[in-house]
């Protein structure tokens, strides 16, 4: 999605449609914690996160474009939350997040779209702390009612099956939201 699509992620009805509430909760950030928000946008996550993890945590909000990034900082200004969020200019195959520094690093409807998928997981867990969590949120392949094109859904055998060659193994789905697994995978310690 380019910068003009801003106002669809910010879209008032979102938070009832997706639950946004619901995934939230199921992060189960820590005050303190080292988050990364991959693909931020507008920073929709990104402000929410922030709140959670408190004033001794950071987050990274990480985009490949860089006017998503000026629109984000400037959301989380007005938010009162710039101060904990850090802005990385990430490529399409690198996120550039510090190695081994991530608590939790949370993609909305993101990973599907990579162009260069096994590089961007392969940074990510590197990203990852040990034990660190990686929290794909997609929509439904299984689903045929979930109202998204096919291209843009997953389902939970794909995601396992792609990351099976990766040093994480598959923790949970959580299934809790009206349209979306939330898929959790683990860095090994």
């Amino acid at each position: 999605m380019g910068h003009l699509g801003a106002g669809w992620l910010e879209r008032s009805e979102r938070e009832q449609e997706e639950r946004t509430d619901l995934l939230l909760e199921a992060l189960r950030l820590q005050p303190g914690d080292t988050v990364a928000d991959v693909g931020a946008g507008s920073g929709y996550f990104t402000w929410r996160m922030a709140r959670r993890v408190g004033p001794n945590g950071v987050v990274h909000a990480v985009e490949i474009q860089q006017e998503f990034l000026e629109l984000l900082m400037a959301n989380m200004k007005r938010r009162g939350v710039a101060d904990q969020v850090r802005p990385v200019l990430g490529a399409v195959d690198d996120p550039r997040l510090p190695e081994a520094s991530c608590d939790v690093i949370l993609l909305v409807d993101v990973y599907h779209e990579f162009e260069h998928p096994f590089e961007m997981a392969r940074a990510m867990i590197r990203a990852l702390k040990p034990g660190g969590r990686l929290v794909l949120v997609e929509y439904r392949g299984e689903d045929p009612e979930v109202p998204i094109k096919p291209l843009h859904k997953m389902t939970e055998a794909q995601v396992r099956r792609e990351f099976s060659v990766h040093p994480v193994r598959f923790e949970r789905n959580v299934n809790v939201l009206p349209r979306q697994h939330i898929l959790i995978l683990r860095r090994d310690p």
